[in-house]
């Protein structure tokens, strides 16, 4: 199964400082056929103005990835940590048993990213933040793992942010015309790829930019650049 979830049907609101568009239910968007996709529980296409930012505020027992698109974020939280995520780059935050965090874009220019929450394996645990810069080349060509759960043992030898849960976020960049496949562990397992750039072919159906394609029951997919592309995969349990 191969279902296109167009940008244009994504639950928006604007609050002038961030505009916000919700792949799944979230605040006041609530759609009772998109609450989650098996334990990927939000997708978030934020775009945030120069200055502006989250407040300190708290989060418990959600993984939450944050893949920036465009610009930088600006990350602290109640554990000392403090950090800048740059385009293309990824950042982890464990909730586990509370944190406060604070998200502000110090750029000069919009910054736009991919806020990814998937439920944990577990409630519970010390809080953990983690960043990671991903070089850019790495990624043409090739799904590569930015952040996974500890099912997937090879992930974390080659990089990959720790996340406490059955899941994996794969990031990889595809010149037109070319293809790659994607093999998950089985066909139950839940499958959601946004293309943060460019226009791709999965298996017969097309998504644009920030579309969402949300896959299952499916051995292997194929996903064919129609345009220079860049794209972002959660493969969930």
């Amino acid at each position: 199964m191969i279902e296109l979830r167009p940008f244009n049907t994504l639950g928006a609101a604007n609050h002038g400082w961030l505009d916000a568009h919700h792949h799944f239910s979230f605040a006041g968007y609530h759609d009772p056929a998109r609450v989650h996709w098996g334990n990927l529980r939000v997708w978030n296409d934020d775009t945030i103005a120069a200055g502006t930012g989250f407040p300190t505020h708290p989060h418990n027992d959600m993984e939450i990835i944050t893949y920036v698109r465009k610009g930088a974020i600006t990350h602290r939280d109640s554990m000392g940590n403090e950090g800048r995520t740059e385009a293309g780059d990824v950042q982890v935050m464990s909730a586990g048993t509370g944190i406060q965090h604070s998200e502000y874009n110090r750029e000069d220019e919009d910054t736009q990213i991919f806020q990814i929450w998937i439920i944990p394996d577990e409630r519970g645990g010390e809080p953990t933040w983690g960043a990671r810069q991903f070089p850019k080349g790495d990624r043409a060509g090739a799904f590569v793992p930015l952040a996974s759960g500890s099912a997937n043992d090879n992930d974390s030898e080659n990089g990959a942010l720790p996340i406490r849960t059955d899941a994996r976020v794969l990031g990889a960049t595809i010149k037109a015309g070319e293809s790659l496949t994607y093999t998950p562990r089985s066909a139950e397992r839940h499958l959601y790829l946004v293309p943060a750039t460019g226009k791709v072919k999965v298996d017969e159906v097309v998504a644009n930019t920030r579309d969402g394609v949300a896959i299952t029951q499916l051995e292997q997919v194929t996903i064919t650049a129609l345009e220079d592309s860049e794209v972002v995969l959660v493969d969930a349990a």
